[in-house]
C-alpha cells in the first residue's frame, strides 16, 4: 500500500474498530433530486458512528465542498472531497445520440491540493466542454489531470462494472489496467456492499460483479475497496428518497415502471455491520478504505484575501495610484475644482485645500486600507464604475455602508458626501477586525451585462464569472411535489399548501416547527391522516435542493484563472457561473461584487435620453443641487406617484404633513416607514413644526440626534453616540452594533458594561441614565435603519423627484415605458399624467416610437407602439425606418413604403383598432378594406422589386396617372365608441381616448375614495368605493339564499365586493356587467380565526347605481373625500409582526364548544369550479354521464366543460355541485382521472 503507516490500523487479524472503515461513496443533496442527505447530518451520523473520516461523491458537481470540509472539520471528522464524474463512451466532444447518450460513473477523490486543484479542473471541463445529458469527462483528461487523485472503479454502471455485469471480463481487465497505468497504486476497484452474500439487500448482479472484482485484483494486483454507496442518511429515509426520486422523474409513488432503488440500502451503513460481513470475506477491502482515507490530506485556506492585482500607470504603487485619484477627487468635491485643475496639481497642494475634518477623515480611511490590503480593491471598483459613467451607463448613489466612506465618495464610486451626513466609515470596515469590504454596487437594469464584460475585457474571461445559486425546496413545494407523488389531489394539495405560515421577513419557518407552533397546521396535521403523511415527508425533504441557477448580482473577480479556486458550471441561463454559492465564494476571499440592475436607473436613464433628444440639456446627476425648491414643493404635495421608494398612499399623506424642506428629512422617510418605526413619524413631524418639543435623555447625545429631532432613528446615531457619550472607538461602535443589532447576548451583556461605564466616565452621565439608555437601545435596535443605506436610497428618490418637477412629461414617458407591460401600474400613470396636466395619446404612425415618447412643446405623451398587442418591434423599426425618409401623409403612402415583408395583417389590425393611423382615415373604413389595402401594399413593393417603378419613372408627369392606388370603400356599418374602448383595453391593456367612468370622474372623486385604498392597512375602516362592474359571481349558501362577489374596477385599480344575502336580495338583479356603482361598507383584511391577511376585500352595506343623469346633475363641491386612517389595531399588530421578524400576531381559535354561531366567513366560501375535460365531443354518453352524476349532488360550485383534447373550448354549465360529497370519485371512475380538476 505504499507509503502508507500501518501502525494507524488496527490488526486485520484482530478486531476491527468502526473507524477502520471510512465511507468512500456518498451522495449528499447536491447530487440534484437523487441524493436525500444533508452534510451536517452526515457529519453527525458519522461521528455518533465512531468514524474518523467520510467522503462526499456527488454526481458530477463540486457544489458542496466548502460546505463538507467546513463541516467535517469542525466536527472533528476528516474532509476527503470527492465526485462521482461521468465518463463519455468516447470523446467528451463527441455527441451522436446513438453512440453517446451511454456514460459510465468514476469516483474520483482528491488526494492533496495538487488532486483537488485537478478536481475542480476535470469538473469544470466537464460542465463547460462535457456536457451532454450530464456533464461527462474522458480519458484524455483523467490522464491531463491524474496526478493527486485516486479513482474507484464505481458501482455497476462503471466502466468496469458495465463490462462485468455483462460478463465482457476480458474488456474490464483492459479497462482496469488501462487505470492502472494512468493512476497507478492510486486506483481502486470498488466492491459495493449489496453485492455482499450477507446484505440484507443483496443485488444479485452485485454479487457477480464483485466475484469479478475479487478476481481482477489478484491478476492485475489492484486493491479492492468496499463502499455503501450512500444516498440517505438512515434506512428509515427510504421512503423519503423513492419520493425524492419520483419528485426527479415526474413520477407517482405507485408507478410500477418508474426508476426506484427500494432494493437496495442506500443510506449510511453503520461500519459495524460492514466490517462484520465483510472481515470474514475480505478484510483488506474494508481496510483499504481507511488506508485511502489517510492518504487523503487536502488543506483548503479560508479568510484569504484574494484581490486582483490591479494595472496602474508609470509603475506607481497601488498605494501610490490611489492617493493621486484621491486626491484628485477631494479637489473636485470639496475644492470646486474642474477636473483638468484637480490633475495639475499635487497631493500636499490638495490638502492645503481641504478643512482639517477632511483631512483627519481622509488620513483615517486611508490608513485602515492600508493595513487591510485594500488599496487595490478601490482602484478595482472605480476603474469600472467612472468607465461605466463615460459610457453613459447610470450607477446608483451607492448602497449600504460603502456610503460612509469618503474615500468612496472622491473617487466617484458613491455620490453622498458622508462628513455632511454623517456617514460613518466603521459600518463600512471595521479597523478593529479584517473582513472584505463589499461594496454593492446598482446599475440600470439594462446595461449591467456590459459592465461585466468590460471587467473580463480588462482582468480576463477566465478570471471573471458569475457566481451560483441554489434552489431549495421551500416547506409550500415540498407540500406540492410531496402531494403530487402521493396522488393527492389538486385541490386538497392546494389548501394543505396554503396552510403553511409564510417566511418571516424573507427567512422560512421550518415545516418542524410549523407543524407543532401553527394552530391551524398543528389540527390538519394531527386530524388528518392524510395530510400527516405529506407533512412528514415534506419535512424530510424541505431543503433539500432541487436546482442550480445564477445569482442576480454577485460576480467574481479572480488574481488567477477562477477554476484555480473555485470549479464552474454552464449555468440554466447559459451563463457560466461559480458551482459554489456566495457564501463559500466569500470564505475563500475571493473578491465578490453585487451588481444589481435596478429599473429605476434605466428610469432615469431612459428619462435623461428623451431630455437630451427634446430639451437639447444636458443633465449631470452628481451635480443636481440638493437644495431645489421645485423639488421639495413637489415633496410637500406628495406627488411622488413613480418617485423611487416615495410613492405609497401612506408616504405621499407623511409627505403632505411633513412638508420636507431639506435632504436629511427625505432619509429620515425612507428609514421610518418601515413597520415598527412608523410609530415615531408622528413624533418626527409635529417636532420639526414645533409642535412637540425636542427633548434628549442626555445633552451629551444632542449632536447626534439634532438632526432627526431628538428621535434616535439610525444604527449610525448610536454608534456615533457611544463614540462622543462613552468614548468607543470606531471599531468598539461597530461591534456595539452588530451585538445589539443581531441579539448577539453574550457580546451584549460584555459592551453594556463598557457602555455604562464610558457613558459615567467620558460622557458625565448618571448611571441611570446609561442604563436607561441601554434598555431603550435594546428596543430601538428593532427599528434602526442603516443611515448609509436610507441616504442612499433617498438620493435616488430625490433624483426621480427632481426630473419629475422639471421634466415631467420626459419622466412620466420614461416611467411608462418601464411599465408598459404592467396595466395597472400603466393605469396609475395615466391618471398622473392626466393630473400633471400632460395628455396620454393612442400610437401614432408618424408621432410614436418603440417606447412611449414626448410630443415636443405640447404636454402630450404618444404611447409607444411596440407596447400594442401585435405589433413586435421588428414591426415598428421597420415603421421608424421608413419615416425616417419622411412622414406619412396617407394609408397608400404607409402601405407603399413599409415593407409587407415586416408589417404583416396582425400587426395592421391592431395599430388600426389602437387608433395608428386616426389621422388618415376613420378606424371602421380601415378595418373594412384591410384586405384591398395589403393587396396594394404587395403589388406595388413587387413592382418596384422587379423594376416596374423605374419604368414609370421614365415616363414623368404623365406616370401619375397610370400608377397603382388604392380607393377605400365606405365601412357598411360603423364601430361604436364603446367598442373602440374595447379595443383599446384589449390591445393596450387600458383605455386611452377615453373611459367609461369620465362622465363620472368628478363625482367619484368627490364622493367614494381610489380601489387603491382598499388594502390591509386599513382593515375593519368604513370605506365607500365606486367604479365600474366588471364581474358578477353569485353562490347559492347553505340556507338557500343567493349572495355575490362583485369584481370592481376604477381608473387606478381593482378590487373585489363581497354582498350577502340580505343586500343581494334588493339590489342583486342591477348588479350586471359595466355597471356604474357606489358602494359603502367595511375593508376586510382577517381570515376566519381574526388574522390579518395579505388581501382586503369590501364587504358591503349599500350599493347605489349611477345613471349618465347623476354624472350630469352632480354639483361639484370642489373637496376630495378623506382617504381612511390606519386603525390602532393593526399599527399594533404591525410593530409586532416587525418584532417578531415580520410575523404577524396569530389569535388562537376559541374551544370549539365555545365558538358562537356566526354567518359563514369570508374565507370559508368556496371559490372554486370544477373542470372537467371531455376528449370526444361527440361522446354524448359521456356528456349524458356527467350531467346524470352532477345532478345527484347539488352544491355551489360551478362546473366547467372542456372539450377536445386541445382543450380549446370551455363551456360554464348551467349546474353546480357539492364538491365534498362523492361526485369527484364518481366523476373520476366514469371519465379518468386526468379529466376531473378541482381548482
Amino acid at each position: 500500500m505504499g507509503a502508507v503507516e500501518e501502525s494507524t490500523l488496527t490488526s486485520v487479524k484482530g478486531a476491527l474498530a468502526p473507524s477502520d472503515y471510512v465511507h468512500l461513496h456518498n451522495h449528499t443533496h447536491h447530487s440534484l433530486l437523487d441524493g436525500l442527505t444533508k452534510i451536517p447530518a452526515l457529519v453527525d451520523r458519522v461521528k455518533d458512528l465512531g468514524m474518523e473520516a467520510i467522503a462526499i461523491t456527488d454526481h458530477g458537481t463540486m457544489s458542496g465542498a466548502i460546505e463538507f470540509y467546513k463541516a467535517a472539520t469542525a466536527g472533528e471528522i476528516k474532509p476527503i472531497i470527492g465526485m462521482e464524474a461521468y465518463v463519455a463512451a468516447r470523446s467528451r466532444h463527441d455527441r451522436d445520440p446513438q453512440k453517446d447518450k451511454a456514460r459510465y460513473h468514476l469516483i474520483i477523490l482528491a488526494m492533496n491540493n495538487t488532486g483537488y486543484q485537478n478536481l475542480m479542473k476535470l469538473s469544470t471541463q466537464a460542465n463547460l466542454e462535457g456536457m451532454y445529458y450530464k456533464p461527462r469527462i474522458d480519458h484524455e483528461l483523467l490522464e491531463q489531470y491524474n496526478e493527486g487523485l485516486i479513482i474507484l472503479s464505481a458501482c455497476a454502471s462503471g466502466e468496469v462494472g458495465e463490462q462485468l455485469r455483462f460478463d465482457n471480463y476480458e474488456e474490464a481487465k483492459r479497462i482496469a489496467s488501462w487505470y492502472k497505468s494512468v493512476f497507478g497504486d492510486r486506483y481502486y476497484l470498488e466492491m459495493q456492499d449489496h453485492g455482499h452474500p450477507e446484505c440484507p439487500s443483496k443485488w444479485d448482479v452485485q454479487v457477480g460483479i464483485n466475484a469479478h472484482l475479487e478476481k481482477l485484483s489478484q491478476e492485475l494486483d489492484i486493491p479492492c475497496v468496499v463502499t455503501s454507496d450512500g444516498h440517505y442518511l438512515d434506512h428509515s429515509d427510504q421512503e423519503a428518497h423513492e419520493i425524492l426520486l419520483c419528485v426527479g422523474t415526474g413520477s407517482y409513488l405507485s408507478d410500477e415502471k418508474r426508476m426506484s432503488l427500494k432494493d437496495f440500502e442506500l443510506h449510511v451503513t453503520d461500519p459495524a455491520e460492514i466490517i462484520e460481513r465483510w472481515s470474514r470475506t475480505n478484510p483488506e477491502a474494508v481496510i483499504n478504505t481507511r488506508r485511502i482515507a489517510d492518504r487523503c490530506n487536502v488543506e483548503i485556506e479560508l479568510g484569504k484575501i484574494l484581490i486582483p492585482k490591479f494595472p496602474t500607470p508609470n509603475g506607481q504603487t497601488e498605494k501610490e495610484y490611489l492617493d493621486q485619484l484621491v486626491y484628485r477627487g477631494m479637489a473636485m468635491r470639496y475644492a470646486e475644482k474642474s477636473s483638468g485643475e484637480a490633475i495639475a496639481l499635487k497631493n500636499d497642494d490638495i490638502r492645503t485645500l481641504l478643512s482639517d475634518a477632511q483631512k483627519e477623515r481622509l488620513d483615517m480611511e486611508f490608513g485602515v486600507l492600508d493595513k487591510m490590503g485594500y488599496n487595490g480593491y478601490f482602484l478595482i471598483v472605480q476603474d469600472f464604475i467612472n468607465w461605466g459613467k463615460d459610457q453613459g451607463i447610470i450607477f446608483g448613489p451607492g448602497r449600504g455602508s460603502a456610503a460612509g466612506s469618503i474615500i468612496a465618495y472622491a473617487l466617484n464610486i458613491t455620490d453622498l458626501d458622508p462628513l455632511k451626513y454623517d456617514l460613518l466609515f466603521e459600518r463600512f470596515l471595521n479597523p478593529d477586525r479584517v473582513s472584505m469590504p463589499d461594496i454593492d454596487i446598482d446599475i440600470q437594469d439594462t446595461r449591467r451585462g456590459e459592465v461585466i464584460q468590460y471587467c473580463a475585457d480588462k482582468y480576463g474571461h477566465d478570471r471573471v464569472t458569475n457566481i451560483g445559486t441554489f434552489g431549495t425546496m421551500a416547506a409550500r413545494a415540498a407540500v406540492r411535489d410531496v402531494a403530487r407523488v402521493l396522488q393527492v389531489p389538486y385541490g386538497d394539495s392546494d389548501r394543505l399548501a396554503k396552510l403553511i405560515p409564510p417566511p418571516a421577513q424573507g427567512r422560512h419557518i421550518p415545516l418542524a416547527v410549523s407543524v407543532k407552533e401553527d394552530a391551524d397546521l398543528k389540527k390538519e396535521y394531527e386530524s388528518n391522516p392524510t395530510a400527516k403523511r405529506v407533512f412528514d415527508f415534506a419535512i424530510r425533504l424541505e431543503g433539500t435542493m432541487r436546482s442550480h441557477g445564477v445569482h442576480a448580482a454577485g460576480v467574481v473577480i479572480a488574481p488567477e484563472a477562477v477554476v484555480n479556486y473555485v470549479p464552474l458550471e454552464m449555468a440554466q441561463k447559459g451563463v457560466v457561473a461559480t458551482q459554489f454559492p456566495m457564501g463559500p465564494v466569500e470564505e475563500l476571499g475571493l473578491l465578490k461584487m453585487d451588481f444589481l440592475g435596478l429599473s429605476n436607473l434605466t428610469i432615469i436613464n431612459n428619462a435623461l435620453r428623451i431630455i437630451r433628444k427634446v430639451y437639447e440639456t444636458e443633465i449631470n446627476l452628481s451635480t443636481i443641487p440638493l437644495d431645489d425648491k421645485k423639488t421639495y414643493e413637489l415633496f410637500q404635495r406628495g406627488d411622488t406617484t413613480g418617485v423611487f421608494q416615495l410613492e405609497s398612499a401612506g408616504m405621499k399623506r407623511y409627505l403632505r404633513e411633513l412638508k420636507p424642506t431639506v435632504f436629511d428629512d427625505i432619509i429620515a422617510m425612507v428609514a421610518l416607514y418601515r413597520p415598527g418605526p412608523m410609530q415615531f413619524i408622528d413624533s418626527f413631524i409635529k417636532r420639526k413644526h414645533g409642535q412637540e418639543e425636542i427633548t434628549y435623555l442626555h445633552s451629551g447625545m444632542e449632536n447626534s440626534l439634532k438632526n432627526t429631532y431628538g428621535i434616535l432613528v439610525y444604527q449610525e446615531q448610536f454608534m456615533q453616540i457611544s463614540k462622543e457619550w462613552c468614548g468607543f472607538t470606531g471599531g468598539q461602535a461597530d461591534t456595539l452594533r452588530k451585538a445589539v443589532g443581531k441579539k448577539k447576548i453574550d457580546l451584549m451583556r460584555k459592551v453594556k458594561v463598557e457602555f455604562v461605564d464610558g457613558a459615567v466616565k467620558h460622557g458625565g452621565a448618571t448611571k441611570d441614565v446609561a442604563e436607561t439608555f441601554w434598555d431603550q437601545l435594546e428596543e430601538f435596535a428593532n427599528y434602526c435603519f442603516n443611515k448609509s443605506h436610507a441616504a442612499c436610497y433617498g438620493l435616488i428618490s430625490y433624483w426621480t423627484a427632481y426630473l419629475k418637477a422639471h421634466y415631467p412629461d420626459a419622466f412620466m414617458a420614461a416611467l411608462m415605458t418601464s411599465d408598459q407591460d404592467d396595466t395597472e401600474r400603466l393605469a396609475i400613470e395615466m391618471n398622473e399624467c392626466k393630473h400633471m396636466g400632460i395628455e396620454v395619446l393612442n400610437p401614432n404612425v408618424n408621432e410614436s416610437f418603440v417606447e412611449f415618447a414626448v410630443v415636443p412643446g405640447k404636454k402630450q405623451i404618444r404611447f409607444g407602439m411596440a407596447a400594442v398587442k401585435g405589433v413586435g418591434v421588428g414591426a415598428v423599426e421597420e415603421i421608424l425606418r421608413a419615416r425616417d425618409i419622411d412622414r406619412f401623409v396617407s394609408i397608400e403612402d404607409f402601405a407603399k413604403r413599409v415593407s409587407t415583408s415586416k408589417f404583416n395583417r396582425k400587426a395592421w389590425e391592431s395599430l388600426i383598432k389602437a387608433g395608428g393611423f386616426d389621422e388618415f382615415n376613420d378606424r371602421s373604413d380601415l378595418l373594412y378594406n384591410l384586405e384591398t389595402i395589403q393587396a396594394f401594399a404587395s403589388k406595388v413593393q413587387k413592382e418596384a422589386a422587379s423594376g416596374q417603378t423605374d419604368l414609370f419613372g421614365l415616363m414623368g408627369d404623365s406616370a401619375a396617372s397610370i400608377q397603382p392606388t388604392v380607393t377605400l370603400q365606405q365601412a357598411p356599418q360603423r364601430h361604436t365608441d364603446k367598442e373602440r374602448l374595447m379595443w383599446e383595453r384589449e390591445l393596450l391593456g387600458l383605455y386611452i381616448s377615453a373611459h367609461p367612468l369620465d362622465p363620472y370622474a368628478t363625482y367619484l372623486e368627490e364622493q367614494t375614495q381610489p380601489l387603491t385604498q382598499l388594502v390591509p392597512e386599513y382593515d375593519s375602516r368604513r370605506m365607500t368605493v365606486g367604479g365600474i362592474v366588471s364581474t358578477v359571481r353569485t353562490i347559492v349558501t347553505k340556507s338557500g339564499t343567493k349572495m355575490a362577489f362583485v369584481g370592481l374596477e376604477d381608473k387606478f385599480g381593482e378590487g373585489e365586493v363581497i354582498i350577502f344575502p340580505n343586500l343581494y336580495e334588493l339590489v342583486g338583479a342591477k348588479l350586471v356587467q359595466d355597471a356604474v356603482v357606489r358602494i359603502s361598507g367595511k375593508n376586510s383584511a382577517r381570515d376566519r380565526d381574526g388574522n390579518l391577511g395579505n388581501e382586503s376585500k369590501m364587504i358591503a352595506d349599500e350599493i347605489v347605481v349611477l345613471s349618465d343623469k347623476d354624472a350630469q346633475e352632480y354639483q361639484t363641491t370642489g373637496r376630495k373625500m378623506d382617504g381612511p386612517k390606519m386603525s390602532s389595531q393593526v399599527k399594533k399588530e404591525r410593530r409586532t409582526a416587525y418584532k417578531n421578524g415580520g410575523v404577524l400576531p396569530k389569535k388562537q381559535p376559541a374551544a370549539e364548544a365555545e365558538k358562537p354561531i356566526t354567518p359563514i366567513p369570508v374565507a370559508a366560501l368556496p371559490t372554486r369550479k370544477l373542470y372537467v375535460n371531455i376528449k370526444n365531443p361527440e361522446d354524448h354518453e359521456a356528456l349524458m354521464n356527467l350531467k346524470s352524476i352532477c345532478k345527484e349532488f347539488p352544491g355551489v360550485t360551478e362546473v366547467v366543460l372542456v372539450l377536445g383534447v386541445e382543450k380549446k373550448s370551455a363551456i360554464r354549465l348551467p349546474f353546480k355541485i357539492d364538491e365534498h360529497g362523492a361526485v369527484m370519485g364518481r366523476l373520476v371512475k366514469s371519465l379518468g382521472e386526468d379529466a376531473v380538476v378541482l381548482k
